[in-house]
């Protein structure tokens, strides 16, 4: 599945975003997995499942690698070949237990989010989970954040997949060539190319200021407002775009996800009838339900701080790595019209698109880099600018197999830094499924929450003008009397 001609190349050395994000891995309150939970009709040959991962972990060469860090800080953290990698470390297979409902799936997959990853070896691990009701299984991809983000994820791991039932067999890849290297080594070629690092470096950072000295020279009118313009912008990218939800301040251990389904199309039409994009209409809903959640508990607000990652990856970068940036938006949470939230969402996504300091967290992690593991935590910890986190990721449009087995659902599972909620919206196959995994001190009333989701949606859903579009939950039970659904019916995953 994946286009003509070679992937791009990966660097062997961590960003310095990379490498805030693999720091954090150890601790429970700054760690970033996001894990991909597909719900297959039937459980693969399991010999099959286990030589596509093998496959893929031999093309898609972050699969094999681990990160190495230098015992001194006078070199990159690196990717390197895992020399003992093992591929039934990674690849796992357990059975849920009954009923064998996305609900157990979920569960399982929350252990698996709050352990963190062994950070010397390659960061993923897969589980093929059997036993679910009606004779299907499921999987469960953990990846940390270090490797790929979302966008990148679907690209790494798109070799996995065909588009038909029992395509030919492929020809094994070769086995990537293990690399034998420590920390120590990195650090001793370090202080070996440290002088002319350094030489390097002042002579780059002379002509750059010299080149920036020209420029303000030839227009410093337009140098120094570029320059007031930068600062601006990067305030208030960093800045909270509301205040905090009385509701939503605690934080915890203890986590939870809900998770609903609707159809893509039914989505698309009430978008385009509000004159907005997917997207806009995916965060109306998001605010329809944190709206009736705070309307339920008798504290009603007018918007609740937002962060909304935007992708920046292009087509011609290679899948690992992070290439994103997040803004931040003052959800209207307290605009009963759907309608309307669509507009003022989409009104403050294309103003924060255009900030000129997009990516001003990605400026500033090398400085961040630097700091020690208990600072970053202190200001990942003050500094949080959102109650909720809301992701958009599109998979493929049409059906795709697994070892011979039809992927029906995928949902999206997200890390909590810091936030209160993580959203996931996934688009796959003509469905589009929302995953909403919030801490439990934050929403303390789950069977509320879960019906306020529902019913956020649906209200979203009903500007398409179309009577039958509803939302299914997906990992709680419809209520006691349900209205109708003749469209969707029950989560049949048809």
């Amino acid at each position: 599945m994946s286009g003509p001609g070679e992937a791009p190349e990966l660097p062997s050395e961590l960003s310095a975003f990379d490498l805030l994000m693999h720091r954090g891995e150890a601790n429970p309150r700054t760690r970033s997995g996001i894990m991909a939970l597909e719900i297959l009709d039937s459980a693969p040959d399991w010999r099959e499942f286990r030589n596509r991962f093998d496959n893929a972990s031999r093309k898609a060469l972050r699969l094999r690698q681990r990160v190495v860090v230098p015992t001194l800080p006078v070199a990159p953290a690196r990717w390197v070949v895992d020399p003992d990698f093992n591929l039934d470390f990674h690849v796992r297979r357990v059975r849920v237990p009954e009923p064998g409902t996305l609900r157990e799936v979920l569960d399982l997959a929350e252990v698996m989010l709050q352990s963190p990853l062994d950070i010397s070896r390659p960061l993923w691990t897969v589980t093929l989970v059997e036993g679910l009701e009606g004779g299907k299984a499921a999987t469960l991809l953990h990846l940390s954040h270090a490797v790929t983000d979302g966008v990148g994820a679907t690209a790494m791991f798109a070799e996995i997949y065909d588009l038909e039932p029992n395509p030919p067999r492929r020809p094994a890849p070769p086995i990537p060539v293990p690399e034998d290297v420590t920390g120590a080594d990195l650090a001793r070629a370090g202080l070996t190319h440290l002088p002319r690092a350094l030489l390097s470096g002042v002579a780059d950072g002379v002509a750059d200021g010299l080149s920036m000295l020209g420029r303000a020279a030839r227009n410093p009118a337009s140098a120094l407002f570029g320059a007031v313009d930068y600062a601006r912008s990067g305030r208030r990218m960093v800045s909270r775009a509301a205040e905090p939800s009385p509701l939503l301040r605690r934080r915890s251990l203890s986590t939870r996800t809900e998770a609903v389904e609707m159809r893509l199309g039914d989505l698309h039409r009430a978008a385009h009838a509000a004159e907005g994009s997917i997207n806009d209409a995916y965060l109306a809903g998001l605010c329809g339900a944190l709206r009736r959640y705070h309307e339920a508990l008798g504290v009603p607000i007018g918007t609740l701080p937002m962060a909304v990652p935007v992708n920046l990856r292009a087509d011609a970068d290679p899948a690992g790595g992070n290439r994103f940036a997040g803004v931040n938006l003052a959800a209207p949470v307290g605009v009963a019209d759907p309608g309307v939230r669509v507009q003022k969402i989409r009104k403050q996504m294309i103003s924060r698109r255009e900030e000129a300091a997009i990516d001003v967290v990605g400026a500033v992690a090398p400085l961040l880099s630097l700091l020690p593991d208990a600072v970053i935590e202190a200001m990942s910890s003050t500094v949080i600018a959102s109650d909720v986190q809301a992701s958009n990721v599109p998979v493929f449009p049409g059906d795709t197999y697994l070892a011979g087995a039809k992927v029906l659902r995928q949902y999206g599972i997200g890390p909590l830094p810091g936030v209160a909620m993580m959203v996931v919206l996934v688009s796959r196959g003509g469905f589009a499924t929302v995953s909403a995994r919030y801490d439990c001190a934050a929403i303390a009333h789950p069977e509320l929450f879960a019906q306020c989701l529902r019913d956020g949606f649906d209200e979203v859903l009903a500007l398409s003008g179309d009577t039958c579009a509803r939302v299914t939950p997906a990992s709680f039970p419809e209520p006691a009397q349900p209205h109708p659904h003749p469209k969707n019916g029950s989560v049949a995953y048809s």
